[in-house]
């Protein structure tokens, strides 16, 4: 016997590495997944914002509520259920106080077709500041230069 294998506390060790290569691979699969599915999200109102020169809005830790008035003078808004179904204005003004209510801090933006009369717009906001809203802001799209 010359040689004998010595077992004992330096004989086998335990291998305490993890494998990461699955973690990895559905990383990957949901990561391409997010990237198809992204895109089909989007919701919203189609609205021809007008080209204006204006300041970007910086952001902030909440998410502006926006207001959607339409080419055919529907108002539609980003909270709430179905934000994309038009709503009346009692509806608006109710949305727009119990938010304004619960969250003061909160935004609000109005966006308006170019087809639509600036009436209406003017309407929208009035509806805006009676339910509480101090400062409406406008989105535009910058001029193509």
């Amino acid at each position: 016997m010359a040689h004998m294998i010595r077992r004992g506390r330096r004989g086998k060790r335990l291998m305490a590495e993890m494998n990461v290569v699955p973690y990895i691979d559905v990383t990957l699969v949901l990561l391409i997944i997010f990237m198809i599915t992204a895109p089909l999200i989007t919701q919203g109102v189609k609205v021809d914002l007008p080209q204006a020169p204006s300041e970007v809005i910086q952001p902030s830790a909440n998410e502006p509520v926006i207001v959607s008035v339409d080419a055919s003078g529907r108002i539609y808004v980003d909270v709430g259920e179905k934000p994309e179904s038009s709503i009346d204005e009692e509806t608006l003004v109710a949305r727009i106080a119990g938010i304004n209510k619960y969250r003061p801090e909160t935004e609000f933006l109005v966006r308006g077709d170019t087809g639509v009369p600036y009436g209406r717009i003017v309407e929208v906001m009035a509806l805006m500041q009676g339910a509480g809203v101090k400062n409406v802001g406008l989105l535009t799209v910058p001029p193509i230069e």
